[in-house]
């Protein structure tokens, strides 16, 4: 295995990562947008009011793009393991 091979798997690796997280951190970082303006405006200043927003969004994100992330995943895996006799000799 050569080093090569071994920075292409590193790379398709992070780059799955990426794909794969984005949808839940996007989610997240909009929810959490949200009701940070809703505190500026009414002058709630409660730090744990942005945990039961972020939970139940992340959760209807799982539910949406949960087959994307999976579709993603597989294909990195069936792809590595196709090239597995390659990157043994």
């Amino acid at each position: 295995m050569t080093e090569g091979q071994v920075l292409d798997i590193v790379r398709d690796s992070i780059y799955t990562i990426i794909i794969c997280s984005a949808p839940m951190l996007l989610i997240s970082l909009i929810i959490g947008l949200i009701v940070s303006i809703f505190q500026t405006v009414t002058s709630i200043q409660e730090q744990t009011l942005t945990f039961v927003p972020k939970i139940l969004g992340i959760f209807v994100g799982l539910i949406i793009f949960g087959s994307f992330i999976l579709n993603n995943i597989t294909d990195f895996m069936t792809n590595l393991w196709t090239n597995f006799s390659i990157y043994l000799g």
